[in-house]
């Protein structure tokens, strides 16, 4: 398992980075090698990503999301990965924004991209893409200020159902109360990422 943190300092206030961290759709406009990524549900996105120079298709799902401070993510499947990233105000204008993930590298090419720590080039290419981004533009593209905490039931075998259902009272929890949903009411429309404009 390979591990990457970077910071980057941004001239916008942290609720301007934190809004526009939410809008993953954006994100081939500032990240090197990712394709697309598709919002397919308040927490779960659809990556087409090119790893070390090898493609890949994965899902990864949010499993923390507090506004303003963290959003921490993990793929649902290979190739592993995780991370989370956080932000701290510094002034009232300009904000700390700090990566950091994990990853497992498959294969010859992944593993030795690692080595010759390409990937870690590439982060720190793209969270410096990312303080041009936000800076140029003044403004976040749209933003979600939802809630996810992440689940108290850890992992669930796939017997009790999908492991990354979110809706309430799944697993036993009061409807309305906090889960990964953000305490929604059944029934009721989970909130969506607007697209950048």
């Amino acid at each position: 398992m390979s591990t990457i943190e970077h910071s980057v300092d941004v001239r916008v206030p942290v609720r301007v980075a934190y809004n526009q961290w939410t809008q993953f759709e954006s994100f081939p406009e500032f990240m090197e090698g990712v394709e697309s990524v598709k919002q397919i549900t308040d927490t779960r996105t659809f990556w087409v990503a090119e790893i070390a120079g090898v493609k890949r298709e994965f899902e990864a799902e949010i499993v923390e999301q507090h506004p303003d401070g963290r959003i921490a993510w993990r793929t649902t499947e290979r190739p592993h990965q995780a991370g989370a990233v956080e932000f701290h105000e510094l002034d009232g204008n300009t904000t700390r924004v700090t990566l950091a993930m994990e990853y497992d590298p498959e294969g010859f090419v992944e593993t030795a991209g690692d080595w010759l720590q390409l990937v870690r080039l590439r982060v720190g290419g793209d969270m410096r893409r990312f303080k041009e981004f936000i800076e140029t533009r003044g403004g976040e593209t749209g933003a979600w200020r939802g809630q996810v905490p992440e689940s108290p039931y850890g992992e669930r075998p796939a017997a009790q159902g999908d492991p990354y259902d979110t809706t309430p009272g799944a697993y036993g929890e009061t409807p309305g109360t906090s889960h990964g949903a953000g305490g929604r009411q059944p029934g009721e429309e989970p909130p969506r990422f607007p697209r950048p404009q």
